[in-house]
């Protein structure tokens, strides 16, 4: 029997894509039976609460599922702490007599990390683990990097023109990039838990920052406000999905405007300014880590992305590149203190991709803050 795992992998991770920015802060998970070398059942965790993609490919199935193959791309859930939403897939598992597993990568959480692989094995069910491992890691980075971690996935977001500016001198920025470009934009906020700002762009493009353009939720919105100008008529605090946003800000809690802002129904947050005045940036993301948001997409302005790349707090950058010149303008990024090219901050596992009329080039900052060590090698596809 010639069995060609990653295949069935492969469809595996393509199921799992289906629940992208429904499933958060639980990861994404797709799974396949296989049966006499044929598809007989599929299925994909498909909103958080829900049944989890092994169940729902087992009750999918055209037939019993007992002797057949099982490939899901994260380890088999095993645990049942009292907040957890569904019953352990292991014991489903066990109860439909699957003869084999297999796996892409062992589930980072504690409470699941490698035992629910033991468990399977200790019912005499061969398991096969790693197929596709890259693959799929780069799949859940946001859940990896946030389970391993404790805080958030960060992706900076950011539209430049050719000589590296975000916006006119006077501030102005709409449209940098054409229509293309800020579909693939909303696709990715409706993907992500949060979508971030600072107070400059609120006053200067009154933003929404919604996902008009495509099919999908709108993440919470976060403003970083240090001296709360945000204005009364702003779109964050005043549309429809005004409860959907979090301030974040250096004044006190009795201050008037934070009284008036939480009488208007908006959540605002004090916490402790950095060396600058400004809001410290790894407490925001602590309080966002406690509000199980488990990734944000920031877009901008360029004081904020100086920071989080001075910090070392972004985890990855999309960066759509315009075929326009400004000259003086607001630069994409301010200072860094970098004297030598050496000491560059350089992007690994760079894709780039033409996009309407622009680049757009993305890279990680650091590979091994999301992908485990022990699957840090590139990914290896079986022969048929």
């Amino acid at each position: 029997r010639v069995v060609n795992d990653a295949v069935f992998m492969k469809r595996a991770l393509e199921l799992a894509k289906k629940g992208a920015g429904r499933v958060s802060p639980n990861p994404l998970v797709g799974s396949v039976i296989v049966k006499n070398g044929k598809i007989i059942g599929e299925g994909y965790h498909q909103y958080f609460g829900g049944k989890h993609a092994e169940v729902n490919a087992i009750e999918n199935a055209s037939e019993p599922v007992e002797g057949a193959t099982l490939y899901c791309n994260l380890e088999p859930c095993c645990h049942t702490i009292p907040e957890k939403k569904t019953p352990p897939c292991t014991l489903r598992i066990i109860r439909e007599n699957i003869a084999r597993v297999v796996i892409a990568n062992r589930d980072p959480n504690p409470y699941v990390n490698g035992n629910g692989v033991r468990m399977l094995q200790d019912h005499g069910i061969e398991l096969k683990e790693g197929v596709l491992a890259r693959e799929a890691a780069l799949l859940n980075e946001k859940y990896f990097k946030f389970t391993r971690s404790g805080l958030p996935f960060v992706h900076l977001k950011i539209a430049q023109s050719l000589d590296g500016r975000i916006a006119t001198a006077t501030g102005n920025s709409r449209w940098i990039t054409d229509r293309a470009a800020r579909s693939r934009v909303h696709r990715m906020r409706s993907e992500y838990d949060a979508v971030m700002i600072g107070a400059n762009t609120v006053q200067k493009d009154n933003p929404s920052l919604t996902t008009r353009l495509v099919e999908g939720r709108t993440p919470r919105r976060v403003l970083l406000d240090d001296q709360l100008i945000i204005p009364d008529g702003s779109r964050l605090i005043s549309d429809e999905f005004k409860e959907l946003t979090i301030i974040f800000t250096v004044q006190s809690p009795t201050h008037p405007r934070v009284m008036e802002l939480l009488n208007r129904g908006i959540l605002v947050i004090t916490v402790n300014a950095d060396s600058e005045g400004k809001v410290d940036l790894r407490e925001v993301l602590q309080h966002l880590a406690e509000m199980n948001i488990a990734s944000l997409i920031v877009e901008g302005g360029g004081e904020l992305f100086t920071g989080f790349v001075r910090e070392k707090l972004f985890d990855k950058i999309s960066l759509f590149i315009a075929p326009i010149l400004i000259g003086d303008g607001i630069n994409s990024i301010g200072n860094l203190g970098i004297s030598l090219i050496s000491e560059a901050i350089r992007l690994e596992e760079v894709n780039i991709e033409i996009l309407g009329k622009q680049v757009l080039i993305e890279g990680y900052r650091d590979m091994q803050s999301i992908i485990p060590p022990e699957i840090q090698v590139e990914p290896k596809y079986e022969k048929a």
